[in-house]
């Protein structure tokens, strides 16, 4: 069914309703594979149908929907909630007041201090929500509104050569970070789980994601080593290896505590999938602990050090590309610019 693009009384409702309406086409198309509560998932589409009386309504839902495994509609929810609020103190009095000046103003104020890969994540959403709009909406005879958002000038995109580079730590630190986290005192019970959480990801270099959607299945043992079955970005599979002895202790006492629904390897207290954010924070709270200060203390941190020390030791792209799952080994080119030794051989040319 298709609406009027300017059908309700006023631009805020209009805009939530819009935004309300993506939301949901994108929760029945992203994949569901990571899904562990299928009956939640169905009750959070069927709120959406029913639908929301404010943007606050709408976020608690997609952060339900994240939480049992669609962590991918943040990439389109996050900059759209931004696009709300900044359209909120305009005073616009209809969708058709949106045009391609507006939304580079919003991006080039809203996206001045963020990476370039989450600038492209803005520009992705908005260009996703509008061309939704322009396929759904529709005037009493039959034509439709078309925005046409392109955004093929914006100039907020730094380019590859303005790419920056990605926070890690060095070996040194990364040895004071594995001690911190057996030294760390965690609360309620969950000091084996988040030590078996941390120690996966920066002995491996898995995703956060990833090793929160592991299953008790894919983990198996042999010999000296623990083999992890991974699903990667667009669900493609690989494997990654971590030493026995690095994770059994902790790995054997939290399953002996361990109630987790959908057979989920690692789950909060109510056995639900954990959240991204929760494992930033325990990841934040350890650097503190440690002294170690980096731009960006999140939990992906961890896997870029894990990619920076892997490639100074082997000088390998191939591996570095393999051991992280990038598609694209240009995407693993990146951990060259820390290659020391490599870079030392400039300073001999005279």
């Amino acid at each position: 069914m298709r609406y009027e693009l300017d059908f309700k009384n006023s631009f805020n409702i209009t805009l939530l309703f819009w935004i309300e309406r993506f939301v949901r086409n994108k929760l029945t198309s992203l994949s569901n594979r990571q899904v562990t509560n299928k009956d939640k998932l169905a009750s959070i589409i069927q709120n959406l149908v029913k639908g929301t009386k404010s943007i606050e309504e709408l976020e608690i839902l997609v952060k339900e929907a994240r939480n049992i495994g669609l962590s991918g509609i943040n990439t389109y929810f996050n900059p759209l909630l931004k696009l709300y609020n900044y359209t909120n103190s305009l005073g616009l009095a209809s969708m058709k007041e949106i045009d391609e000046e507006l939304i580079s103003d919003f991006l080039a104020s809203q996206t001045s201090s963020l990476s370039d890969a989450s600038k492209k994540n803005h520009r992705i959403a908005l260009l996703s929500l509008f061309s939704y709009i322009d396929k759904q909406n529709e005037n009493e005879d039959g034509s439709s509104y078309l925005f046409k958002i392109e955004l093929k000038n914006w100039g907020g995109l730094s380019g590859k050569s303005g790419t920056k580079l990605p926070s890690f730590m060095n070996k040194d630190e990364i040895d004071k970070f594995l001690e911190a986290i057996d030294n760390f005192e965690f609360t309620d019970n969950t000091a084996y789980r988040n030590r078996l959480i941390l120690k996966i990801i920066i002995y491996t270099g898995v995703r956060v994601s990833e090793v929160l959607n592991l299953k008790i299945k894919d983990l198996f043992k042999e010999d000296d080593v623990y083999m992890l079955q991974i699903r990667g970005k667009g669900n493609k599979p690989r494997v990654v290896m971590i030493k026995k002895y690095i994770i059994e202790n902790d790995l054997q006492n939290w399953l002996n505590m361990r109630v987790c629904q959908n057979d989920l390897l690692v789950c909060n207290q109510k056995g639900e999938r954990l959240t991204q954010a929760y494992i930033s924070r325990v990841v934040e709270n350890i650097l503190i602990s440690a002294g170690i200060r980096k731009e960006k203390n999140g939990a992906h941190m961890l896997r870029h050090s894990f990619a920076t020390l892997l490639y100074s030791k082997h000088h390998d792209l191939i591996l570095v590309q393999e051991a992280l799952g990038h598609a694209d080994i240009n995407t693993s080119r990146i951990y060259t610019h820390f290659d020391k030794e490599r870079l030392k051989k400039t300073t001999e040319i005279f």
